[in-house]
């Protein structure tokens, strides 16, 4: 991303939050039948808005580990006060500003090559999905990296709800554009709104997610609410956030950073530790918390899951 300014997953105990914590706080919270107000980290001003989340008795939703669960898990001041969200500014403390954020009402547009397109509330949407819980790898270009307990759905579900015709090929999706809340995307310079798509197969592959939660509670605006794609094999910036439009189309869609710099940021951006950004390596990252650099897993770790969709896709520029 164009930045203005030992083995395994390991971090020094201080730095995360225990997972047995975190589960028992899971429970916790299901049985009390808590929202999120009662999960909010100390002295952060992270409201929804004038009136409590209406989704906020959906969490927390039942962990699927079919994927893995990789641990230790990112403590969560840590994965939500550092983040990447540009319409907000460009250094990483956002999260204050991203307050600002309104999200509901939130309408999402179908379109494309859809049998019928339509419009449809944040909230009805999730009426018709299930929810789950499913602990992911996040890595970052920057080479920054955190697990954290994503919640959402398949976005294999959101296919089945926008009813894409049989000739469709890339699912392009696109983030709010509202310079009044958003004052980065006062700058020209930049292509807003942030647009990101995948291929038909990617999207319908079972490791894809659109997470509507986070940590057990509803997501955090400065981490993509109320809802984001979460592809955890691709490095994050193809990870769209406060999504308000889905279309369906045959050709390959130009997303926002391979339009700013396509020598730099391409299309596939899968993670690969063996291919260097043009300005630095990707052999390595340092996870949110510790003070230590560990190996990058080719595919962020997921390759059993998702290397097959590349099989045939190898004349392309598939990594950074």
């Amino acid at each position: 991303m164009l930045i203005k300014r030992k083995q395994g997953w390991e971090l020094p105990e201080a730095a995360v939050t225990p997972e047995g914590r975190y589960l028992q706080r899971r429970e916790l919270v299901r049985a009390m039948g808590l929202g999120a107000a009662a999960l909010a980290l100390p002295g952060a001003a992270f409201a929804q808005g004038k009136a409590a989340d209406p989704s906020a008795g959906l969490y927390p939703a039942k962990r699927n580990d079919k994927y893995g669960v990789p641990t230790p898990m990112t403590a969560e001041k840590q994965a939500t006060t550092y983040n990447n969200f540009y319409e907000f500014g460009t250094d990483k403390s956002i999260w204050r500003d991203a307050q600002k954020l309104e999200v509901r009402p939130w309408t999402i547009k179908v379109g494309g090559m859809v049998e019928k397109p339509f419009e449809i509330g944040i909230d009805d949407l999730l009426a018709k999905v299930q929810l789950e819980e499913r602990v992911y790898r996040h890595r970052c270009v920057e080479t920054w990296s955190m697990i954290v307990p994503w919640s959402g759905f398949p976005v294999r579900s959101l296919v089945d709800v926008c009813k894409p015709l049989g000739s469709a090929k890339f699912i392009v999706m696109k983030t709010l554009s509202k310079p009044s809340v958003m004052p980065e995307q006062r700058d020209l310079l930049y292509p807003w709104p942030y647009t990101e798509g995948l291929a038909m197969d990617e999207a319908m592959n079972d490791l894809a997610f659109i997470a509507t939660g986070l940590y057990g509670k509803p997501i955090h605006k400065q981490n993509g609410a109320p809802l984001r794609l979460v592809a955890p094999w691709k490095y994050g910036f193809k990870n769209v956030k406060s999504i308000v439009s889905v279309d369906f189309t045959d050709k390959k869609p130009v997303s926002f950073w391979e339009k700013l710099q396509s020598s730099e940021y391409g299309f596939w951006a899968n993670v690969n530790p063996q291919v260097p950004h043009p300005r630095w390596s990707q052999a390595t990252e340092k996870p949110l918390g510790s003070n230590e650099r560990i190996p990058t897993l080719l595919y962020n770790g997921y390759a059993e899951f998702v290397a097959g969709l590349y099989t045939d896709r190898k004349a392309e520029k598939l990594f950074m």
